[in-house]
């Protein structure tokens, strides 16, 4: 329960609100508008500096009833603090809010709000240092957690929403709020306006319809979120780190192969399939079975690398049409040095199409941000948004370069194409490195405003990458969404896999093979190329794949903060988000409970979430 003062002590600074617990004391049951006497001691509830100013009452005298009207808001000033004078008053903004985060409305009932549009992780718009720190301070001044009041799970549908989300109307990020009342507080490392009513007016950012490219020929990269089969035959399950049940797996690769059929590549990287050979129970045979059995198309194959590549659970892949491309020579691998135990290895394989060109495409997976798998020295988190392990991370992009100078796969080729999880945003290091050595971002020759792949902590940005060389580069162009890529929230559920629906691929990369490049003998037409889908999301490691058999089937398959932050009083904890801290992006959220709630009532025991105050990636 909130307290607010009816008269203002005179100091800006501070809030005129109190967060009241009772424990075991007896007194009347509280309602919104009651004018009351307490005493009691008051204190800094919560971890760390993130506290809520609490009275624990000894006494608490209903005294009368008065009308309780909220004080009207805007946005924070560009000076930042404004939210502290204001903790537990009742408000109203007037500003409209951008949702800019949604992966907590049905688990948690919460929101991710920004006033001014979306967030941006700093290090997708600015380089380490000063300018993404400026952004960092910019993002936690223009955020603001919008929550239900209640410290209950899985939730369902919010009380303060006015119909449960639903495919046409998912408050997809990008979405617009406005006219939202409730009471101000800092919890879990977030200011947060505990909703007290339904918002004025909800604006649905809509889903942009996949460009339409003239073209040849389409390649695509996405992540296929530990896509684990078993032991191919039904049995097997719980899985290392995919699915739980065979329920499950048929339920994931569903939604991947609807987001195989929407983007209708010609080519595909994968990342996140499961490193476990390529026979017909392997999960890559199986998926591409599934495919072709899925149609409308029923000549995909995969490439087959004999084994891995790799050791780790999980590989990259590449799967393709034999219609429209052929394979040239032998895939190519790299498992030394970063590749060999951190980053996932790569693989390389060369295309022809028709009489076309041969070319690369080169699957990545690099090592992801956490913290929790043994990051010391230069692997340490360094307080630059960039997460831990961002060394590995620059030595896997030096030495994938270097590797592919050597043309790895033998053929000469006229061009490589880098697609895949590089795990760093736009502006960090690894990717800097890359474009000093010639590597050109299929974005930026799109003129992309603003492109993303991933929304984290209600911040996007882009960890898919899709590169090309000096080679390839003058043949392509490349083509953004007309839009920025809304997503949906993630469903509430207790499956490990399949929660999350794609989106809608953020690049398309069109390539007009004939024009740029001499191909005696070859059919010219305009390349339709290159298309990075939303990534249906996890992080893990590594495996491949290589062409099919002459007969057509699939070649060996085998089976506010303020001065002072706010937490809520509690003894139990819900974690948050951990890329808060520059970890990684895959883990789970404890449980939490609650008690009763009333009007602008939260629970006198609600967990905290452990936080580790965000240095932003």
């Amino acid at each position: 329960m909130f307290l607010q003062s009816l008269v203002h002590d005179g100091d800006p600074l501070t809030s005129e609100g109190l967060f009241l617990t009772r424990g075991d004391v007896a007194g009347p049951r509280l309602q919104v508008g009651d004018l009351v006497l307490a005493a009691g001691t008051v204190r800094e509830a919560g971890d760390s500096d993130a506290t809520l100013t609490t009275l624990e009452a000894d006494q608490v005298e209903v005294v009368g009833q008065v009308a309780v009207e909220p004080l009207l808001l805007a946005r924070p000033s560009q000076d930042g603090d404004d939210w502290e004078p204001l903790e537990g008053r009742l408000v109203h903004i007037t500003e409209p809010l951008t949702i800019s985060g949604n992966d907590g409305l049905s688990r948690y009932g919460e929101l991710v709000g920004s006033f001014g549009g979306r967030l941006f992780t700093p290090t997708e718009v600015a380089a380490a240092g000063p300018g993404a720190d400026a952004v960092a301070a910019d993002n936690a001044r223009r955020r603001l957690v919008l929550d239900d009041g209640s410290s209950r799970r899985d939730v369902g549908t919010p009380s303060w929403l006015p119909q449960a989300p639903h495919d046409t109307k998912p408050l997809r990020t990008g979405s617009v709020v406005t006219g939202v009342t409730g009471v101000i507080d800092q919890r879990y490392g977030s200011y947060r306006l505990q909703l007290t009513d339904k918002p004025g007016a909800i604006e649905q950012a809509p889903r942009p319809a996949a460009p339409t490219v003239p073209g040849d020929r389409r390649i695509a990269g996405f992540n296929v979120l530990n896509l684990f089969n078993g032991d191919g035959a039904g049995g097997g399950f719980p899985t290392e780190r995919g699915a739980a049940s065979i329920d499950d797996y048929i339920r994931q690769q569903a939604k991947l192969i609807a987001v195989v059929q929407a983007l209708d590549p010609d080519l595909a990287a994968l990342m996140e399939i499961e490193n476990d050979g390529y026979g017909p129970a392997s999960a890559i045979a199986q998926f591409v079975a599934a495919l072709n059995a899925a149609g409308p198309h029923a000549d995909w194959r995969f490439v087959d690398a004999g084994e891995g590549p790799g050791t780790n659970p999980i590989r990259v892949g590449l799967i393709y049409r034999a219609s429209r491309f052929s394979a040239v020579g032998k895939p190519a691998t790299l498992t030394d040095g970063p590749f060999a135990d951190r980053s996932r290895a790569p693989l390389a394989q060369a295309f022809r199409a028709g009489q076309g060109p041969v070319f690369v495409v080169a699957a990545n997976h690099f090592k992801s941000k956490g913290c929790g798998d043994g990051a010391a020295d230069a692997d340490a988190d360094a307080g630059d948004h960039q997460g831990c392990f961002n060394a590995t991370r620059v030595e896997s992009a030096r030495r994938l370069h270097d590797w592919l100078a050597t043309d790895p796969t033998g053929t000469g080729a006229t061009g490589t194409l880098v697609i895949g999880d590089l795990n760093a945003y736009a502006m960090e290091d690894p990717l800097r490195l890359l474009r000093e050595r010639g590597w050109h971002d299929a974005f930026a020759l799109a003129g992309a405003e603003r492109p993303y792949s991933y929304v984290w902590s209600g911040q996007s940005g882009r960890l898919d990458h899709a590169l090309l060389d000096a080679g390839l580069a003058p043949a392509c162009a490349a083509q953004p969404n007309g839009t920025t890529m809304p997503t949906k929230p993630r469903p509430s559920a207790t499956a490990r896999t399949g929660t999350t629906t794609p989106g809608v691929p953020p690049i398309t990369i069109r390539c007009s093979w004939a024009s740029t490049w001499p191909t005696a003998g070859y059919d010219p037409g305009h390349g339709r190329p290159a298309r990075l889908p939303q990534r249906i999301r996890s992080a893990a490691p590594d495996r491949p794949g290589r062409p099919a058999g002459a007969d057509g089937g699939p070649a060996r398959t085998r089976p506010g903060t303020c001065r002072r932050g706010r937490g809520l009083p509690s003894q139990s904890t819900r974690r948050r988000h951990p890329a808060q801290q520059g970890g990684h992006h895959d883990r789970p959220r404890p449980e939490r409970t609650r008690p009763g709630r009333g009007a602008l009532q939260l629970p006198r025991r609600r967990p905290v979430r452990r936080h580790v105050r965000q240095r932003p990636r």
